[in-house]
């Protein structure tokens, strides 16, 4: 699968029970390349905060670690690097630009700079807007008529949801799922694989 679809299919309004095979082994490939010396390489230091603060409220630390805890925002800076084209690099960035002229506009102050209760207020206004988006979105697959232009908040859900479930903490503690099949029937005939 070509990073390209995988970009594509990340937009759609696919969730990650329902990705594609293909795709969520290219994205844990991905996810594998986030290591503790990775280091940011799109994102600078305000941007990072930003993502950082918004993927930690998505997918908040409980009795496992948040979307903090499994770098989720090493992987979406890996995304935007590596696989996404520069115009898309370049939406994705405004978009964070967007958030914090939204959140100047209402409480005077960057989104990292607001109160818990103000990012809060900021996020649901742009998860109605996102979910209007993904409805139109749907319609406009469905009539197969040109798609709207990305929703920036709808785009970091479903990057923190994939980069938080292609994590190990992720996929291993919270979906209880297993990389790595049991047991290996090999050329067996099908009766035989089952036993």
């Amino acid at each position: 699968m070509q990073r390209r679809d995988v970009l594509r299919l990340l937009t759609s309004a696919a969730v990650v029970s329902s990705l594609p095979l293909e795709m969520f082994q290219s994205l844990q490939q991905a996810r594998a390349e986030v290591g503790p010396t990775v280091g940011l390489r799109t994102l600078n230091a305000h941007q990072n905060a930003t993502i950082t603060t918004i993927s930690e409220l998505i997918i908040p630390e409980t009795a496992t670690p948040g979307a903090k805890g499994v770098k989720v925002n090493e992987f979406i800076d890996l995304l935007l690097t590596e696989w996404y084209d520069k115009p898309d690099t370049e939406r994705f960035l405004q978009g964070i630009a967007d958030a914090d002229a939204a959140s100047q506009k209402q409480f005077g102050k960057t989104f990292v700079e607001c109160s818990a209760a103000q990012q809060t207020q900021l996020m649901t206004v742009w998860d109605n807007e996102a979910m209007a988006y993904a409805r139109i979105s749907k319609l406009a697959q469905k009539t197969k008529s040109a798609q709207p232009p990305a929703n920036f908040f709808y785009t970091v859900k479903r990057l923190t949801i994939v980069g938080y479930y292609t994590s190990e903490i992720g996929f291993l503690k919270e979906l209880g799922a297993s990389i790595i099949p049991p047991k290996h029937a090999g050329c067996a005939p099908l009766s035989e694989a089952r036993s």
